[in-house]
């Protein structure tokens, strides 16, 4: 446990930033669940609609280093592939 001021504070700093990153996972892993089911029910629109809704979290992920930003863009492209690829 922390014995000086200075380590208290980091110990509080990263409470908060455990709890805010966590915050940040979740919202990115129900935005991607959204976009999956969205594909799976076969209804591009909805998936689009969906796919603009996580993308913005994901770059948001990737700059506060929450996910690794070629993960994020991987990703990305994996699901967009698949939105475009329902149409053929």
């Amino acid at each position: 446990m922390a014995n000086n001021a200075s380590a208290k504070k980091r110990f509080r700093q990263t409470v908060k930033r455990t709890a805010m990153n966590r915050s940040r996972v979740s919202e990115i892993r129900s935005a991607v669940r959204k976009v999956e089911e969205a594909i799976a029910s076969g209804d591009q629109a909805i998936a689009k609609q969906a796919f603009q809704a996580a993308q913005p979290l994901m770059h948001r992920g990737a700059q506060k280093n929450v996910l690794e930003s070629n993960t994020a863009s991987r990703k990305l492209s994996r699901l967009s592939r698949r939105i475009k690829g329902m149409a053929a």
